[in-house]
């Protein structure tokens, strides 16, 4: 390979903050929002022109639930722009969802209008079309990171570093240490999301109670695969999301082989996603009651991406810590989004486990927090955990929660001008409490809830796959 050596370069300092979020997706807007309301200068340092992450970006369909199966576990910042989004977008969509915390059809377009409304009315700063390049640091600390955008190159300095990157690329950057592969060297693999408008759901609805199909149509996708209508792989229809009586979200059929980190992955993704769309898209037009006339909106500008870099941090959260609901002295947050690990390829199973409704377990501070660094802190889908457990956190609702307890842990430790490790968990708790988050019954006090259980195998489960 060839090299080149790049000139050295003096750079301005563009931006000075306590606190800086890299990623705008539900753990940066969370982290963001939670750092300035609390009354750190704080900084959202975004790739694309809007905030969303998978739910704008990449057109996942709906929010996974917020609740146990009987109340919700994600409170806080979180469940305020879920509400905040069922009351904007229109008195059809507020009529029919009002009630509705589990599998909340995204409005995309309001949503991305409520996010940049709600983080500037917190006080933070949003700078968009802006990737960072390098990490500069100075001991085990962070010093600074080099930014480029249409601008230039420049440098923006902070007290504090919220990683809500997804794929964790600052903690990349700063040299962090991450999980091994597993002996596979196994990813989830990617979906390339769509909406499509002219669809007819009473026609569709009217269809499946007529023929007892079950809500999935597997043997009608069964069908077309035998047929070479549909390519192996899902064997149901699976992710899809009403947002009107007209306009449907799609988050069915994957992309095998697809590393998020790797831009050749990502663009090879990118074209074979829009060439399976429209794979798709004949299907339902030719095999489904309803979809005859629809026609395709909107395809995801990036494929949907659910499993890159785990960091390694002061605690790995394992499968036993979710089997058996365990909780943890320093929780900031709950989890009961089941296990789901969709399949590595198309002869795969998935990986499937449930917790009993109204059970959850901890999500404890020192997984956020990356070996070898003081004032960085990891919020989202790459915290410290093991695969199976990472097939639960990774969903929106989850990085909400998350990313508001990292924001209120950076804006402690921004006014004490200490690094992450030395905030007081307590008071990050009852900070957290105050500001409406759910840490369970008992925070603080550890305990095991469930004894035993296992991790199941199945092809699918009844909602194992709409994220």
């Amino acid at each position: 390979m060839q090299t080149v050596l790049v000139p050295e370069q003096t750079l301005n300092v563009s931006h000075l903050a306590d606190v800086v979020v890299v990623g705008g997706g539900p753990a940066g807007i969370a982290a963001a929002i939670a750092a300035a309301r609390n009354g750190s200068s704080t900084l959202l340092i975004e790739q694309r022109g809007y905030m969303g992450g998978m739910g704008t970006a990449a057109l996942v369909p709906a929010f996974c639930p917020f609740t146990d199966g009987e109340k919700p576990v994600i409170r806080g910042i979180g469940l305020e722009l879920l509400e905040i989004m069922k009351r904007e977008a229109g008195e059809s969509y507020y009529d029919r969802f009002k009630q509705q915390l589990d599998w909340v059809p995204i409005d995309v377009e309001t949503l991305k209008r409520i996010y940049d409304r709600e983080v500037l009315g917190s006080g933070a700063h949003i700078l968009f079309h802006t990737m960072v390049e390098q990490v500069l640091l100075k001991d085990d600390a962070i010093e600074g990171i080099v930014i480029v955008n249409k601008s230039g190159r420049t440098v923006v300095k902070a007290k504090l570093y919220i990683d809500a990157t997804g794929d964790a690329d600052l903690a990349a950057l700063a040299g962090v240490p991450f999980q091994p592969k597993d002996d596979n060297g196994e990813l989830q693999p990617g979906t390339m999301c769509y909406v499509v408008a002219g669809a007819d759901k009473a026609r569709f609805e009217k269809f499946l109670e007529e023929t007892g199909e079950q809500r999935h149509l597997e043997n009608i996708v069964s069908k077309a695969q035998q047929q070479g209508d549909l390519p192996a792989g899902r064997k149901r229809i699976s992710g899809m999301a009403w947002i009107t009586e007209t306009v449907v979200g799609f988050n069915f059929g994957h992309l095998f082989g697809i590393d998020g980190t790797n831009t050749s992955d990502l663009t090879q993704a990118a074209i074979e996603g829009r060439q399976l769309i429209q794979t798709q898209i004949r299907f339902l037009r030719n095999y489904i009651p309803g979809f005859e006339n629809i026609h395709l909106v909107h395809s995801g500008d990036q494929v949907g991406i659910r499993e890159t870099r785990r960091i390694l941090g002061d605690y790995t959260l394992v499968v036993d810590d979710y089997i058996s609901a365990r909780t943890f002295s320093d929780d900031v947050a709950r989890n009961s989004y089941f296990i789901d690990i969709h399949l590595a390829n198309a002869q795969s199973t998935m990986t499937i486990k449930h917790l009993p409704k109204g059970y959850s377990h901890g999500v404890p501070y020192r997984c956020m927090l990356p070996q070898g660094k003081s004032n960085l802190i990891i919020a989202g889908r790459s915290v410290s955990s093991d695969r199976p457990v990472q097939g639960s956190l990774r969903v929106m609702p989850n990085c909400f929660a998350m990313g508001q307890a990292a924001g209120t842990a950076a804006s402690i430790a921004a006014e004490l001008d200490i690094g992450f490790r030395d905030v007081k968990i307590q008071e990050l708790q009852h900070k957290l409490i105050q500001q409406g988050a759910y840490l369970g019954d008992t925070p603080g006090v550890e305990s095991t809830t469930l004894q035993g259980g296992t991790v199941v195998f199945a092809e699918e489960c009844e909602d194992s796959d709409h994220q």
